[in-house]
């Protein structure tokens, strides 16, 4: 029921299933799908509420998941369970409620990002329920004349390098998102990229968010102001629309 619980078997996970295909030279295969229930759910408390996927894609030989949708989460899973390497399958518990249309044909490739809205002035990139949130931002923002493209990653590990750096080069502003800790969060390997690779095309500095580097509280108030909201995300991009490289 809650990701946190799966760190019990994390060593089975990360040193024997992650690792199988390399140690017995590419003739091994782990066909598993790990199936996580992460994010925080009300009052869900400091153990109960942790996404966890930037660890997992520390790993080599995981595949990391983070589907937003209903119809993304069935494609995706019939993806994982085709793949021959382990698939940790984090699942955000606010959206379990979720409807929406599904595709039941259709597989998702893994490693490639939707683009859940498109637009010019600046890239939102997020994955799992704060795409969601970057969604709801993006409408408030365009009723303010500012066009934000909002890509959703989907898959964590591989991740969709073309995609981001492809609309970074269109809009020349990055705003990353996500709910887990900010501080070496996946957002940062995102980051890390895009200033690697297409610094040139960005016209201001890119803006990071995700939660403080706090136990996650059971107050429903405490809790509040750990999350990555709308609000939250719809002023980061203000901000980030008012502002202009120094250019040397």
């Amino acid at each position: 029921r809650f990701a946190d619980f799966a760190l019990c078997a994390v060593d089975e996970l990360v040193n024997q299933a992650a690792k199988a295909r390399y140690m017995f030279g590419g003739q091994s295969k782990v066909p598993l799908v790990v199936r996580e229930p992460m994010g925080m759910w009300r009052s869900s408390a400091a153990q109960h509420s942790q996404s966890l996927e930037s660890w997992y894609c520390h790993i080599p030989g995981l595949v990391v998941v983070c589907p937003s949708t209903p119809n993304d989460n069935m494609g995706l899973l019939k993806s994982a369970l085709c793949c021959d390497d382990p698939v940790v399958y984090m699942e955000h518990k606010n959206l379990w409620a979720l409807e929406g249309e599904v595709d039941d044909c259709s597989s998702i490739p893994l490693g490639v990002a939707r683009t859940a809205r498109e637009g010019k002035d600046l890239t939102i990139v997020s994955w799992s329920s704060t795409c969601h949130e970057a969604m709801l931002a993006a409408v408030a923002l365009d009723g303010e004349g500012i066009d934000a493209e909002v890509i959703d990653l989907r898959t964590l590990w591989p991740w969709d390098k073309t995609a981001v750096l492809n609309s970074v080069e269109k809009t020349g502003r990055l705003l990353v998102a996500h709910e887990a800790v900010q501080v070496a969060g996946f957002g940062a390997e995102i980051v890390a990229t895009v200033v690697e690779r297409a610094f040139s095309s960005l016209r201001a500095p890119i803006r990071r968010l995700g939660a403080p580097r706090v136990p996650i509280p059971y107050a429903p108030p405490l809790e509040d102001l750990l999350r990555v909201t709308s609000e939250t995300i719809g002023s980061a991009a203000r901000e980030l629309m008012g502002q202009e490289h120094d250019r040397v």
